[in-house]
């Protein structure tokens, strides 16, 4: 009867007809195959296109791969682009969009490309378009800016209308291509344009002109003229920092670079400071611009927080504030792609983005908009079939993902998955796999042979199709079909079972001990079914061993087919274990244990602590770590300090040998109120552990200082005063809160001690002021530590004398007078007081500030009268004046007097311009140099001639313009002419005479002038 249904049952499935299935595409046609939806190989992207443009058109890309090829359609603003209307100014080339003689009015806004084929349409992502420009300048006057030297002042720049919006901008002074250079007085934002000014000099007059540059559209454009007039103010006055440029809130996005400006008006010219609230400024910061500029590259989420830059200067400070705030354009964390299900199976579409702010996901079908974060499908149909994207977006930006969903609708079929010939262990399990290709799902039924097979004690048919077969028999051998069938066909597939002897340990491995760094070997055999192949895999602990991976370790070696030997080198405590060695080939496995005891040094104790503590010692305790195998024979206890700088060192304990069997020991010979941590090593026979982990950090107890000060000493300091002077104690020898120092001292033939508390631990002197303390008076002093706990001892007494009074007299200056333009002299009478150790002298230009930049001071020692004051500018008027000084302080200055500086010497060489054989002399020629109204009369004119490389030579004068100079035969001669006046000597001439000199020299002056000349040609050609 079952061979009669099994017959039946293959004559229904012979005589299927697949014209029943009904008008569906067959997924295992080529065509249908091989057949995709439109995938976007190239985009539009955003673009700017300049309105002086020569081309006058713009090529918006778009390109999709698809099969069969798609079609395109481009929208503006979501309304259809119509290429074909008689006045477009559109056309389509392949997927490109083309707008020819773009028009701002018409052509500006968001574009984005849809491609179409028979699986559904695509949506790119959006574009826009502008228009780039550049206006020019306002043609009006730009009025004067008036500003007293020494002021701040801010010019404008006011740049024109423009898009984009970023431009860069720079500064002219008076003609092109004068740019202003920018340094810690000057600045320009690249923000606003405007020149910042901190102090105003007087080479700062003159006319400025902002440039703007728009790099989008590389065109630049000029303002009109600024004139800068300084109001002339004597003295110049300084002013406080004051903050003009200053950076905003700022978001940026993450990976980009940002510059936050800050520039302050003062004088003296203010310094820029920068910092992070409650933080440092991170590590990819640059300061630039002189520290106007602060510029954070490649910016993280780590990087927001509250920003500060500070302005000082010695008048004054200011400060701003403001956040940094980071975000993220969207990054997909997943997102869909192309998938295949089955009829009627449940399937569902889901999108995750990141980004700050949180991107909105929404979805399009076929380009048309759905509903929902996910899409859930309960039964597929092929209407579910299509296009879909998944588009995520915040205020930085839009991302999309797209994939296709194809629904398959089929009979099945076993051309991709057929089923093949099974090999089955006898007495074991087999699973034979069914999974033809099929939508909806198909029925299962099998045979063997001609017989139909149902559920059994032995049989199982799964729910997927598959036949598992439980205790193998020889039996079993034979020919399996697989019958598959749903409402659009039926199909099977048929193949042979074969039954093969089971695989067994013959040789299992043994147990193993070792000490640490041995080597040993386990072995293990198996006999298996010679129509299979057998591989041997070993593991630790169930965890299988990576043979190439720790080969240091681990070696396999075979014995024939069928016997394996694993060699364990250098074994470590951690491959001790149950070591499984497996036989396995292509049916089945077996597998057999052994446990290797790998002995060594013990393992760290743990749960190291401290249960009491005194001034001096602690007790500790912990718990015992793995022996490894060999007993523990002994404990070393080691401590830290927080002065040890994460040195271990080894501590004294009670009992001196702490045994193995010991949990608890006295560490003895500590600091008191010391912070210490604790760690345990156990020791044995095979070697020394690891440490514990530390203990939790501890502080002892209080105790008396036992430590004095040392270095006891001191002198000197201001008029009736006692300074006392000693070296601090190291703070751990503090032994306690509240610590500082007991300062005694008393005269030297006094009786009672005068005692001071000084309560700051790092002090390292005390002043006593009195009124009646005679000068250089002899004292005796000592000093000793406190804290809490008490006093400690007292240091060795010293001898310190009082200090002696300050100059009361001022000196009386006797001349003072200019050298030249940038020195003088000055001379005064010593003073007769016995106690001056030098003399200071102060100078200062006239109308300057005798505290500022032109203030300038010499110290000289108390038994001079003299001295020469240089850095001086000439024809200016020098105020000067001298006081002594000595420990004490600084006498009352004298009557201060006044000089006046030479005439600057002329600042251009005499012009060589000969020189003439005369026998063993040489003659140099050269023209005179004729000063201006503003500069020293010539005098004479002076000639170094020196030997080449050398410092020194002959120093020759004359009032004439040339020069007999001797012949040298050793080499060659430098001749240096200069002229000198009373206010110096002027700029210097150079001539070269070689020593086989026989005609004519080029000067060294005459040869500079022709690279001068191809300057001035190469700009004409410019």
């Amino acid at each position: 009867m079952l061979r009669l249904a099994l017959y039946l049952h293959l004559l229904a499935f012979s005589l299927a007809d697949p014209s029943d299935q009904g008008a569906v595409r067959d997924p295992f046609k080529a065509d249908d195959a091989t057949g995709f939806g439109p995938v976007f190989e190239e985009q539009p992207v955003d673009t700017i296109y300049p309105e002086e443009s020569p081309e006058a058109r713009i090529i918006m890309t778009c390109q999709a791969r698809a099969n069969p090829p798609a079609t395109y359609r481009w929208m503006l603003n979501n309304t259809d682009v119509d290429p074909n209307s008689h006045d477009s100014h559109y056309s389509l080339s392949g997927g490109n969009l083309i707008i020819t003689h773009p028009v701002r009015t018409k052509h500006v806004g968001k574009y984005s490309c849809l491609a179409t084929n028979m699986y559904g349409t695509v949506v790119s992502q959006k574009a826009s378009v502008q228009f780039g420009y550049l206006d020019l300048f306002s043609s009006e006057e730009r009025p004067a800016v008036l500003v007293k030297e020494g002021q701040g002042a801010v010019l404008l720049c006011a740049p024109p209308h423009h898009y984009p919006g970023e431009l860069s901008f720079r500064w002219i002074l008076n003609e092109f291509p004068t740019f202003i250079p920018l340094d810690k007085r000057r600045f320009v934002s690249q923000k606003t344009g405007n020149l910042y000014i901190s102090k105003v000099e007087s080479s700062d007059r003159g006319n400025y002109s902002c440039i703007a540059s728009s790099p989008s559209i590389s065109k630049s454009v000029f303002s009109n003229y600024i004139p800068l007039k300084l109001l002339v103010e004597r003295p110049i006055r300084k002013y406080p920092a004051d903050l003009r440029v200053k950076f905003p809130n700022t978001t940026a996005l993450v990976g980009q670079n940002i510059v936050l400006e800050c520039f302050a008006l003062g004088n003296p010219v203010p310094e820029i400071r920068w910092h992070r609230m409650g933080s440092t400024l991170p590590h990819n910061h640059e300061v630039r611009m002189a520290g106007a500029q602060l510029h954070l590259l490649n910016v993280q989420f780590d990087d927001s927080g509250n920003y500060s830059c500070e302005a000082v200067n010695s008048k004054g400070k200011d400060h701003h504030y403001a956040n940094v705030s980071v975000e993220a354009h969207p990054e997909w964390v997943e997102h869909i792609v192309d998938t295949e299900k089955d009829l009627y199976s449940d399937h569902t579409m889901s999108c995750t983005a990141k980004g700050v702010p949180k991107p909105q996901i929404r979805w399009l079908k076929n380009g048309k908009p759905l509903n929902g974060k996910e899409l859930r499908f309960s039964r597929l149909t092929s209407d579910d079939a299509g296009m879909y994207q998944c588009i995520a977006e915040n205020r930085h930006g839009v991302i999309y993902a797209n994939a296709e969903l194809q629904v398959f609708v089929g009979a099945p079929k076993f051309l991709h998955n057929p089923v093949r010939r099974v090999l089955a262990p006898k007495n074991g399990r087999v699973v034979i796999e069914c999974r033809p290709k099929a939508a909806p799902k198909p029925t299962f039924t099998w045979s063997k042979e001609t017989e139909l097979l149902s559920n059994s004690s032995r049989i199982f048919i799964w729910e997927d199709g598959s036949l598992e077969i439980l205790n193998v028999m020889p039996a079993d051998e034979g020919r399996y079909t697989c019958f598959a069938e749903n409402d659009w066909g039926k199909a099977n597939s048929t193949l042979p079972l074969v039954v093969t002897e089971s695989t067994k340990i013959t040789l299992a491995p043994s147990n193993a001990d070792v000490h640490v760094r041995d080597d040993t070997w386990m072995e293990c055999a198996a006999s298996y079914d010679p129509s299979v192949d057998i591989t041997f895999i070993w593991s630790l602990n169930e965890q299988e061993i990576d043979l190439h991976k720790d080969s240091t370790h681990y070696e396999s070696t075979l014995n024939g087919s069928s016997n394996a030997k694993l060699l364990i080198k250098n074994a470590q405590l951690r491959h001790a274990g149950r070591y499984t060695c497996t036989a396995k080939t292509q049916v089945d496995n077996t597998s057999a244990s052994a446990h290797l005891v790998v002995r060594g040094p013990p393992g760290a104790p743990g749960g190291v602590r401290v249960v009491d503590r005194s001034d001096r010692s602690v007790t500790l305790q912990w718990s015992r770590g793995a022996d490894n195998h060999s007993p523990i024979s002994k404990y070393t206890i080691q401590y830290r300090d927080q002065f040890s700088k994460d040195v271990w060192k080894n501590a004294t304990t009670s009992p001196a040998d702490i045994e193995g069997n010991a949990e608890t020991a006295i560490v003895v010979d500590l600091f008191p109120w010391t912070e210490y941590e604790f760690r345990v090593i156990a020791t044995n026979t095979l070697g020394t552990g690891d440490p514990s982990r530390p203990s939790h950090k501890e502080k002892t107890l209080e105790s008396v200082p036992v430590v004095a000060p040392s270095d006891v000493g001191g002198g000197g300091g201001a008029s009736r005063e006692l300074t006392i002077t000693w070296t601090p104690v190291q703070p751990q020898y503090y032994y306690g809160d509240n610590f500082g120092y007991i300062v005694a001292f008393k005269p030297h033939e006094g009786k009672e001690w005068n005692r001071v508390a000084v309560a700051d631990p790092e002090a390292k002197h005390y002043v006593h002021k009195d009124p009646n303390i005679p000068p250089k008076t002899e004292f005796e002093v000592k000093v000793k530590a406190f804290n809490r706990q008490g006093e400690g001892p007292y240091s060795l007494t010293a001898i310190v004398y009082s200090a002696q009074d300050a100059p009361s007299n001022a000196p009386a200056i006797l001349q003072g007078k200019a050298l030249s333009a940038s020195t003088a002299s000055v001379s005064w009478l010593l003073l007769s007081e016995s106690n001056i150790d030098g003399y200071q002298v102060r100078y200062w230009r006239q109308n300057g500030d005798s505290e500022g930049e032109d203030h300038k001071m010499i110290v000289v020692s108390g038994k001079e009268n003299h001295t020469r004051l240089e850095g001086l500018k000439p024809s200016s008027d020098y105020i000067i004046e001298i006081r002594g000084y000595n420990s004490a302080g600084y006498g009352p200055p004298s009557k201060y007097i006044k000089i006046h500086t030479k005439k600057p010497p002329p600042d251009r060489p005499p012009k060589i311009i000969g020189t003439k054989l005369k026998g063993q002399l040489v003659n140099v020629a050269w023209e005179h140099v004729e000063p201006l109204s503003n500069e020293s009369l010539r005098e004479e004119y002076r000639v170094l001639y020196k030997k080449k490389g050398l410092l020194t030579g002959t120093l020759y004068s004359t009032k004439e313009s040339h020069i007999d100079l001797p012949l040298h035969a050793d080499g060659e001669y430098v001749v240096e002419v200069r002229a000198h006046t009373e206010g110096g000597n002027g700029a210097v001439a150079q001539i070269s005479i070689p020593g086989n000199y026989s005609g004519a020299i080029m000067s060294s002056s005459s040869l500079n002038v022709l690279p001068m000349l191809l300057l001035a040609l190469l700009r004409l050609n410019l």
